[in-house]
């Protein structure tokens, strides 16, 4: 019974994420130069490379999100959604969002320390998806779903980042620069904190259902 409550919660905080993310990302596609988090990136919307990177990012995270999504639904049940939107995500992640999420860590705002979280965070998350890949290629399905959870948890990133920014200036309302410099690092670290505790619990349920 509980293990059923906590899977239902983690399906609707999904969910959750995935409308939100939708409102999120819906405005850039009209392509404003002055539109959301543009606002204060106009210092580098000159840059070719920087301004292609910040669309592919931007305007691929829905499918990633929803693709994601759809690989923490029963694999039994919808295996053909499954592997369909396994994927796309692997393709687009790996091809596009990934690199494009790079690129924008070089140029991210709030300095050294800033440029080196989301350089991290885009390393990590093409290395997790990666990963994953790898795993179901070899048939090791226990080892690409805990690579899977990785990959997610760093995909939702871009949510939990400013849900902590909202949180942060809301209490404590410091110079916008430090909040960057924080949610920076706060944006994806507990997040794989979370995956890991998912991961550990996972295994130490699979472990006493051997036992017996």
């Amino acid at each position: 019974m509980r293990s059923t409550a906590i899977k239902i919660f983690l399906y609707l905080l999904l969910a959750f994420f995935t409308i939100l993310m939708v409102r999120i990302t819906l405005p850039h596609f009209t392509l404003n130069p002055e539109e959301g988090f543009l606002q204060i990136k106009q210092h580098v919307m000159h840059i070719g490379v920087w301004r292609v990177a910040f669309y592919a990012h931007v305007l691929t995270s829905l499918v990633l999100v929803f693709a994601g999504f759809t690989q923490f639904l029963p694999a039994g049940r919808f295996r053909k959604l499954h592997r369909g939107m396994g994927k796309a995500y692997i393709i687009v992640l790996l091809c596009i969002s990934g690199p494009a999420g790079l690129i924008m860590g070089v140029y991210a705002n709030g300095g050294i320390t800033s440029q080196i979280a989301f350089v991290l965070l885009a390393l990590l998350w093409m290395f997790t998806t990666w990963r994953a890949y790898t795993a179901i290629r070899s048939g090791n399905v226990k080892l690409h779903r805990e690579f899977m959870v990785r990959s997610f948890a760093l995909t939702l990133s871009a949510l939990t980042l400013r849900a902590w920014k909202f949180l942060i200036v809301f209490a404590f309302a410091p110079p916008p620069m430090d909040v960057y410099r924080v949610v920076a690092w706060l944006g994806w670290v507990p997040n794989l904190l979370v995956a890991e505790w998912i991961i550990s619990s996972q295994s130490e349920k699979q472990s006493e259902s051997e036992e017996f």
